[in-house]
């Protein structure tokens, strides 16, 4: 099978490159990415041999229709993902997650190619605290951010091109995702960081902020059973039930790495924080006989603080700008 991964430098891009040259030796690999910020060729270093990549823009269309007509199969990760930076600056959202989607589409709808699409559960809002209810494909979408606004847009258009135009597409909505080769200006690996660096954490507000936390080689996991086994058309949620909130992620990582759990500042808020997420995954797990690999939250951060511990050498070129650019926002 000749394998398209968009955004394949980026964290759950590269992890799934690693995985499937490690479990598929079938599979032929090439990796489209545009080696923004938060895209690293070093990311993939230890299989540079076994894969091809191809330095590009997911709206460039011509390079676009190459590298998908000689494809059988698209897993489409590209995206701008942080929502700090959605807010300073939009449009670099709107250009890769709805123009870049919209591309493939079309190269996809020109060629036959069979279509994954990875989007987030943020396209669905955020639910109260005390709100027993979970995200399901059928969920309204309410998205927050330009963000998450973006992703629910690249959603919408793959629905579209299934039904209007007959691509072989399936979505998956994840919850948040952790692990190895994650960009230092995320939550958990930001946080670890700083305890090594003997940096205290910060936390946003009062921590009380509910995330459904899954294992990036969980989520990956999921989504080949979505491409092997998963109906064409559907949407698939997948999440771990890995609810835990802000605080108690950090003072898990606190104890974890041998700190007192309260060694943390408390920071400004985040300008229209969601306060908590949920994925109901039963349709994944009834359906497709998907579980996780990991049993817990603590597992799974475990072997993260191990991973980070590890690999400084990965993470230190981008950790000094990471926290420059928090320290002019006051986070």
């Amino acid at each position: 099978m000749r394998v398209l991964v968009t955004g394949g430098a980026g964290f759950i891009g590269a992890n799934f490159v690693h995985q499937s040259v490690r479990e598929r030796p079938d599979v032929r690999i090439t990796v489209l990415d545009a080696l923004t910020y938060a895209g690293d060729e070093a990311s993939l270093a230890a299989v540079a041999d076994k894969i091809t990549f191809v330095r590009g823009d997911i709206a460039d269309a011509e390079l676009v229709d190459g590298l998908v007509a000689d494809a059988d199969l698209v897993v489409h990760f590209a995206a701008e993902s942080h929502n700090d930076n959605s807010l300073s600056d939009p449009w670099p959202f709107v250009r890769t997650n709805v123009v870049g989607t919209f591309t493939l589409l079309e190269a996809v709808r020109k060629h036959g190619v069979r279509y994954h699409h990875i989007s987030t559960d943020e396209v669905y809002g955020d639910l109260e605290l005390d709100d027993p209810a979970k995200f399901t494909a059928e969920t309204p979408y309410n998205p927050s951010s330009p963000y998450s606004s973006t992703k629910a847009s690249s959603d919408l258009l793959v629905r579209a091109w299934a039904r209007s135009f007959g691509i072989e597409a399936t979505i998956s909505n994840c919850s948040n995702n952790y692990g190895p080769f994650q960009h230092v200006e995320k939550f958990i690996p930001r946080q670890v960081t700083n305890v090594i660096d003997g940096v205290r954490p910060k936390l946003y507000g009062t921590g009380q902020n509910v995330r459904d936390w899954i294992h990036v080689e969980d989520h990956n996991t999921a989504v080949w059973a979505i491409i092997e086994r998963g109906t064409i058309g559907q949407t698939y949620l997948i999440g771990a039930d890995g609810e835990v909130d802000n605080k108690t992620v950090v003072e898990t990582i606190l104890e974890l790495m041998g700190s007192e759990p309260d060694a943390y500042d408390l920071v400004s808020d985040r300008p229209g924080h969601d306060m908590r997420y949920a994925i109901d995954a039963a349709r994944l797990r009834d359906e497709l006989g998907w579980r996780p690999q990991y049993g817990s939250f603590r597992d799974g951060l475990a072997a993260t603080i191990d991973w980070y511990r590890a690999n400084e050498a990965w993470w230190r070129p981008r950790k000094d700008a990471t926290e420059a650019k928090y320290a002019t926002l006051g986070r």
